[in-house]
């Protein structure tokens, strides 16, 4: 079934930033005396924000002082103002939605301005967004809760069963699930297992998504 509107998470969805945003984590973290994997910290800090981040670094004994949430926000900004790639094949599926005359618009965990930092280096696919960007932090509507998704709908002014959301964690395919939205769980790498089990359907290549939504 084609959707009438299609909304996306952002990071590791339209951008690929998750990279740079652990690699940070991990190092900050192991300063202050708790060493994670990488697969440990998608385990348990996927989809969530960096204020969450560090209550559960605390909770596992890391030496987290008041303040880190805001100093590791510009820290992050810093870092990914130095090379933010757009997720492979994800500007293939703007393009397809726009030729098929469908609506799309992104809901983030994320902050605004993290938003502009990363879109921000790529002017023709943040202007196609322009007035569609909802952050959860800003709008106090973080998921796993249902809200974000069902602004980003009620803004587009499309019903929430006519949606499909892009996510790539299981804390965004609980919020979709949550808003009577369908889902598909984007997982480039590994099972996509977490995602599975909130009733995502899962691919592994944007090059799938087109075909997927019934626009080819």
């Amino acid at each position: 079934m084609t959707p009438a509107a299609v909304l996306f998470d952002c990071d590791g969805v339209v951008v690929d930033s998750e990279p740079a945003t652990f690699d940070l984590l991990a190092e900050d973290l192991a300063a202050r005396g708790l060493d994670l994997s990488r697969a440990e910290m998608e385990q348990r800090f996927l989809g969530g924000t960096i204020e969450r981040c560090g209550r559960i670094a605390a909770e596992l004994g890391a030496d987290i002082p008041a303040g880190w949430t805001a100093e590791i926000y510009e820290r992050l900004y810093d870092r990914l103002a130095q090379g933010t790639a757009l997720v492979a094949g994800v500007a293939q599926v703007f393009d397809a939605l726009d030729a098929a005359g469908i609506p799309y618009a992104i809901g983030s965990n994320g902050t605004m301005r993290k938003m502009a930092v990363t879109l921000g280096q790529h002017p023709a696919l943040l202007q196609r967004l322009t007035g569609r960007l909802f952050s959860g932090i800003d709008l106090g509507m973080l998921k796993p809760a249902p809200d974000l998704y069902l602004h980003a709908a009620q803004n587009l002014g499309v019903a929430p069963a006519a949606c499909v959301v892009i996510e790539d964690s299981a804390t965004g395919a609980r919020a979709a699930q949550r808003a009577g939205m369908r889902c598909m769980g984007y997982a480039p790498h590994g099972d996509g297992a977490s995602l599975q089990a909130e009733g995502a359907q899962i691919f592994t290549s944007m090059a799938e998504l087109p075909a997927l939504l019934g626009l080819t």
